[in-house]
């Protein structure tokens, strides 16, 4: 069996690096998926009737996508090491499914943008509505579940109420100035700022998936040099 060349070497551990990359990058998402889906803060989304089906589909996708890019990276890392391959083929395989996803995921979410963020802007306004309910009839069996719904998406989105106007029942689950001392709530809407974030983030999130495509393709462009490299190579008496 003869050996490597330089060059082919060079992309052997290359291909080490990427995928020690992506495997890291796998356990990030993973790690967010579980996050987003335990803690106490948007744990009420996943038991909440009325929640947005994008949202908690998108939290399994993540969990689903860091544990196969865990994988992926995985039988990369091992197949251009040991010069599997085998394990560089089901690597490619695996790189290409995710691929096929990605381009698929971008397309639904580029067509459907309106649905999503229609669905998003209702969910948040049914919580609204329904924690004034509960504050007027001083219930607390939905309350504390429904303030912390309320308080997680108003601060991440920096707006208070459905029209930016801040009424008594709701005070409490508006983002607050200042260290511990209410000067000053927002008063932007949280139906706007919904919207804002769509039409702001959109550029970047196509550039980041446009990005981590490319980088998809060199991989697997990597992985099939490098699989006929290591076959030719075993040829050679």
């Amino acid at each position: 069996m003869a050996a490597l060349s330089g060059g082919e070497t060079c992309i052997k551990y290359l291909m080490f690096a990427f995928n020690l990359v992506f495997w890291l990058a796998g356990t990030a998402v993973l790690a967010i998926g579980l996050w987003l889906r335990f803690d106490a803060k948007t744990k009420g989304l996943f038991e909440d009737d009325n929640s947005p089906y994008v949202f908690y589909t998108g939290v399994y996708i993540l969990i689903g996508a860091g544990a196969l890019m865990m994988v992926v990276g995985f039988l990369g890392c091992c197949g251009a090491i040991q010069e599997s391959p085998c394990m560089l083929g089901l690597f490619f395989f695996f790189l290409l499914i995710i691929f096929a996803v990605e381009v698929a995921a971008g397309i639904w979410g580029f067509s459907n943008q309106s649905k999503i963020v229609g669905d998003i802007t209702r969910f948040y306004e049914d919580t609204y509505n329904n924690y004034v309910e509960e504050v007027k009839k001083d219930s607390s069996e939905e309350k504390e579940s429904l303030q912390k719904t309320l308080q997680m998406i108003q601060t991440g989105l920096d707006c208070c109420g459905p029209t930016g106007t801040v009424i008594d029942e709701a005070k409490d689950t508006c983002p607050q100035r200042g260290e511990g001392v209410l000067e000053e709530l927002i008063t932007k809407s949280c139906p706007d700022a919904i919207d804002e974030v769509f039409d702001s983030k959109l550029h970047i999130i196509a550039g980041v998936g446009i990005t981590i495509g490319v980088i998809m393709m060199f991989g697997m462009i990597f992985s099939m040099l490098l699989c006929c490299a290591i076959r030719k190579s075993r040829e050679v008496v």
